[in-house]
């Protein structure tokens, strides 16, 4: 297997013509050391998402022959489906597997959209952690008006301008390349045709009107059925499960129900274990009790990972750093809790807490859950700091972009860890109540807990501050700074309070 391992998922606007997706997907595979591992062909959405993998150059050669395939083949002056799109190729980002980071990633879509833009002369936007300023981050701002709207707009608004490439679009429009975390695309089919219902739940779950977090959704019509197309751009903040029974429980308020649900693509194993546990109310559950797991521990595997990360935080680059540690650390210290109060479950001894030892257990997996995503975050609002660095600043106008995308990305560096402090703050006081009232025999993992997350809130506080302290205007983080002093002071005081039930307990015990 390669040292460094990418994923690419380009979408091709074509569902309908096998013969063309053939084309398409043998353009990829015709590169040594790229694995195909899914595709996926709607003819409603007229659409095609192909997902490989392989060694970063391989797979960046593969794209770039699916692009210039399928920009030979798709006309889309004469497409129609109920997908929106801008290009042939519509979206092609890259998702760091292994021994690879997402700032490489970001690098191999700037690279590939050069060679697009001189190559081939298709317009080329960057999106997510590869954005070039912040309102094109979102590819559903990119995808406004869609092909059409983008070829009446593209010669004359300078917002819309391609990053790289020629202002105008020829038959094969434009492509969207950029750099991002896993997503799951996820499809829910509704009991009605009526595509109405459709559109109001997908406006109650998604993020930019209110809903969920980082779900982006849409109504549609697919095959006479009212359809609910979700994205989860972080299923550890949004899980599958909670999206699902989201949309159930909307949909019950318009009398209609879920036929069943699609997915699109591949879903990482954490995502599918996480939505079996909730359904099935697993009780205790390890994932070591994955049989999967357990063999991949056995080949000395299991802890690859881990050692990974510690390699990452010695290395001599800027990004993991002590805004990733401090989520890690508090991630550590939310898992102690959770086995505190799974130990206290069941035991007759504890009866009288065990309705409130559950509760804390799923707290505390949540809090856990948001802070070990939050150690890839931290670590790509960082690179996003850097990124918006390397911004050419020759002219005046540039000059000032560059400002506004430096000043963006260094609040977003600061708000991250601030998230983390937040989270860490609440499991130290999960921590300290498990001491209290947890089983006496998990005393001293309670108090670890406890000490583990005032580390963690410690180092993402460091980490908010000398953030705030780079900011053009520093008054915009003065509320962040306000917090932390009483976010510390929370987690000192849970920490006292541990302490204090660990010496309590132990007399009580002699």
């Amino acid at each position: 297997m390669p040292s460094a391992l990418v994923q690419c998922i380009p979408n091709f606007s074509e569902g309908r013509r096998p013969e063309v997706i053939d084309a398409i997907v043998s353009a990829i595979t015709a590169v040594p050391g790229v694995m195909v591992l899914d595709r996926h062909s709607d003819a409603d959405h007229n659409r095609t998402v192909v997902t490989y993998a392989g060694p970063p150059q391989a797979v960046s050669e593969a794209a770039f022959a699916a692009i210039r395939k399928a920009s030979e083949l798709i006309d889309l002056d004469q497409h129609h489906g109920e997908h929106p799109r801008i290009g042939a190729t519509d979206v092609v980002p890259f998702v760091p597997l292994s021994g690879c980071t997402l700032d490489e990633c970001v690098a191999l879509a700037r690279a590939l959209g050069e060679r697009v833009a001189g190559e081939l002369g298709i317009p080329v936007y960057f999106y997510e952690a590869a954005a070039t300023r912040p309102e094109r981050k979102n590819l559903e701002n990119l995808r406004r008006g869609q092909y059409e709207g983008l070829k009446a707009d593209i010669e004359t608004d300078a917002s819309r301008a391609p990053d790289l490439g020629p202002r105008r679009l020829g038959k094969a429009g434009a492509a969207v390349i950029g750099a991002r975390a896993p997503l799951i695309a996820y499809n829910v089919y509704l009991t009605t045709d009526d595509v109405s219902v459709a559109k109001k739940i997908a406006a109650a779950v998604r993020q930019s009107s209110g809903g969920l977090p980082c779900v982006k959704a849409l109504g549609m019509d697919v095959e006479g059925r009212a359809q609910v197309s979700m994205n989860l751009t972080d299923y550890t903040r949004t899980s599958v499960a909670r999206a699902v029974e989201t949309v159930r429980k909307e949909a019950a308020r318009h009398g209609v129900a879920i036929h069943h649900t699609e997915l699109v693509g591949l879903i990482p194993q954490a995502a599918l274990l996480e939505a079996a546990l909730t359904y099935l109310q697993l009780e205790g559950f390890r994932g070591e009790q994955v049989l999967e797991s357990r063999l991949l521990a056995a080949q000395g595997q299991g802890s690859a990972a881990r050692q990974v990360f510690l390699d990452e935080l010695a290395a001599g680059t800027p990004t993991p750093g002590g805004g990733s540690a401090a989520a890690y650390v508090a991630a550590m210290a939310a898992a102690l809790v959770g086995m505190v109060a799974r130990l206290t479950v069941g035991k007759k001894k504890y009866a009288a807490v065990e309705a409130r030892m559950r509760a804390i257990a799923v707290q505390a997996d949540e809090a856990g859950a948001d802070l070990a995503a939050g150690v890839e975050r931290d670590a790509a609002s960082f690179e996003g700091v850097l990124a918006a660095a390397r911004l050419p600043h020759d002219s005046a106008a540039q000059k000032s972009e560059r400002l506004k995308a430096l000043e963006a990305a260094t609040l977003e560096a600061a708000r991250l860890p601030l998230e983390a402090a937040r989270q860490a703050a609440i499991v130290g006081e999960l921590a300290a109540e498990a001491a209290e009232s947890g089983n006496s025999n998990a005393l001293s993992d309670a108090v670890s807990a406890a000490a583990l997350a005032l580390a963690g809130l410690t180092a993402a506080a460091a980490n908010v501050r000398i953030n705030a302290s780079s900011l053009q205007q520093p008054q915009a983080a003065q509320p962040w700074l306000d917090e932390l002093a009483s976010l510390e002071a929370r987690a000192a005081a849970s920490l006292s309070r541990a302490q204090a039930a660990l010496a309590t307990r132990i007399t009580a015990a002699s």
